[in-house]
């Protein structure tokens, strides 16, 4: 699927999506990835939403954001809860949904000023 929104020069938006790969502002990208307005990780979390660990979400503090949209793949799986553990203690907003809903949800949210992570994993 292809964006059309008018995007905010200099942020990280999702411009596309297909299976296995996302498009961020123009750059396709394959892999997880964990992405703010400013930010971009490629490599996040690469052992899968089965895998994922509290140190890879809690790299995410550091980019201070107030929700973080974990797209768990083309299908909707929710992560062993420990690993989202670091999240919650921090109290940052955590939703789980499939990547493509992610990205769009992404769009959404920053468009409206919030501090975002759509954080992928493949």
């Amino acid at each position: 699927m292809k964006f059309d929104r008018e995007t905010t020069a200099g942020q990280n938006v999702f411009t596309a999506y297909g299976e296995g790969w996302v498009e961020v502002a123009g750059r396709r990208v394959t892999g997880s990835l964990a992405v703010a307005a400013e930010r971009l990780l490629e490599g996040w979390a690469a052992g899968g939403i089965g895998a994922l660990r509290p140190e890879e979400t809690a790299v995410l503090l550091d980019w201070k954001p107030e929700i973080v949209l974990l797209g768990s793949g083309a299908s909707f799986r929710f992560p062993d809860p420990a690993a989202l553990a670091p999240l919650f203690r921090a109290g940052v907003g955590v939703e789980v949904m499939d990547t493509k809903a992610a990205c769009r949800t992404y769009n959404i949210l920053l468009a409206e000023g919030r501090r975002v992570v759509a954080a992928l994993v493949a």
